[in-house]
Parts: structure tokens; C-alpha cells; sequence
């Protein structure tokens, strides 16, 4: 069911904080182009292993392989990861709250030098989000919670990754926003972009991802087909109110 020669492969990650193992040893892989979830109760450590592939838990000890692309990346310095196509849109937004729109998307394209391209791509993204067009030059911090998750996706883009990493993307928004980044996620996922989704909204998540993993308290327990998952007794008894 796994891709045989996998975008990004997890091995044998684990986790501690201190005295406390919070991922316990999961495997798993994300093919080319595949749009994967991670489901689970909170404290189960999906954003856990999010940043643990993005090298951003500074205060957790570290153990396994994690390889993209094909490269051994859990040795890499968390800034170097755009630039090899790999990023993260993390839980809670984050972003740069005196800088215009258009300001905060430049961001994202830090680590490129193609200024025509770029353009190119800002107009790109516009067209997908229009509502952040509407308001180019507006400081983001004005923005509302929907139009800021929009502004962080958008701007994590602008770096061109062959895969990105969403934390809770729909957290803390009405459900008028919340159809709507998922239809972006959608799009997103139209263009060839490979995703690994963390979504409470397991119901959304499983309808829109191709493949799934079930995380309990730092362990995979289920994993398949997300359509299979949508239907399986325990995924309904557990996450879908049945």
C-alpha cells in the first residue's frame, strides 16, 4: 500500500521530553504527489512528530531515521528544509504581524533567487486565495484567523516544497472557513504537492486524504486506505461520534 520508493519515510521515531516518551517507535511513508493524514486524540503526538521531522522540538531528545527525498534529513539544520522542498505550516498560524500580505509571502520565498519567478508564484497563490489579493498590502495582524491560515499555507508555499507538512489547519475556525481551506488543501493537493495533514476533524481529514495513520498516545494503531478508515468500527466509535 506504501509507496515503493517514498517521498518522506519515518523509522522507528521516538521521542522523549525528559522522562517522558511521547512517540513511541511509528513508522510510516509518504509517496509522491500522496496527500496522507495522521488522526488522533489530542496528546496522541501528531504535532509531536511534525516537528520532530522539521527538527524544531530543541527541547526533546530525538531517535530514529527520517528520510526525504531520499536524504537523511534528521542530521539537517531546520532552516535548511524549504530549500530542499520540505515545509510546515504549524499549529496556531504565526504570521509576521506588521508585514503586509505580500510582505509575509516574500518571506516564505526566502531561499529563492528566481525574483521573476517568484512574481509569478505570488500571482499564482493570489489566484488560489483571492482573498488575500483583495488585501495585498493590508498587515497581516488585521487579517481574521481564516484569512491568516490562508496568508501562513500561502506563504509556506512560495518556498515550491515537494511536500508540506499542515498542523491543524481548520483549529479555532468558523465552519464557513474551515469548508474553505479544505477545498484550498484540495487544490493544493491537485498540483502534484504531497501533504501530510494533522486535522481534528477526522471526518474532513479521511474524505480528503488518500491514505491514513491512526496515532494513540505516541503509537500508530491503525493505518490503510483513508476511505477504509472512514467506514471502520473503531475509527467511528472513537474520533466520528459513533
Amino acid at each position: 500500500m506504501n509507496s515503493p520508493q517514498p517521498l518522506l519515510s519515518v523509522r522507528d521515531l521516538v521521542v522523549h521530553y525528559g522522562g517522558i516518551e511521547a512517540v513511541k517507535g511509528i513508522s510510516f511513508d509518504i509517496g509522491q504527489g500522496e496527500c496522507v493524514s495522521l488522526i488522533g486524540a489530542n496528546g496522541a503526538g501528531k504535532t509531536t512528530t511534525l516537528k520532530a521531522i522539521t527538527g524544531t522540538l530543541p527541547a526533546a531528545t530525538v531517535q530514529g531515521t527520517i528520510t526525504y527525498a531520499n536524504q537523511n534529513i534528521s542530521v539537517l539544520p531546520a532552516y535548511s528544509l524549504p530549500s530542499q522542498g520540505l515545509a510546515m505550516v504549524p499549529e496556531g498560524r504565526g504570521v509576521f504581524a506588521r508585514m503586509s500580505i505580500k510582505e509575509n509571502l516574500l518571506m516564505g520565498a526566502y531561499t529563492r533567487q528566481d525574483h521573476s519567478e517568484i512574481e509569478a508564484d505570488i500571482e499564482k497563490w493570489f489566484t488560489i486565495f483571492p482573498r488575500l489579493k483583495e488585501r495585498a498590502e493590508q498587515l497581516a495582524g488585521t487579517l481574521s484567523g481564516g484569512e491568516q491560515q490562508m496568508l501562513v499555507m500561502a506563504r509556506a508555499l512560495m518556498s515550491k516544497p515537494q511536500l508540506l507538512l499542515l498542523d491543524e489547519p481548520s483549529m479555532g475556525l468558523a465552519p464557513i472557513m474551515v469548508e474553505k481551506i479544505f477545498e484550498v488543501i484540495k487544490t493544493i493537493a491537485a498540483q502534484g504537492i504531497a501533504i501530510l495533514l494533522v486535522e481534528q476533524n477526522v471526518r474532513q481529514a479521511l474524505a480528503l486524504t488518500q491514505r491514513a495513520y491512526v496515532m494513540d498516545t505516541g503509537t500508530i494503531t491503525l493505518s490503510g486506505l483513508a476511505s477504509e478508515l472512514l467506514h471502520n468500527p473503531e475509527v467511528i466509535h472513537a474520533y466520528l461520534g459513533g
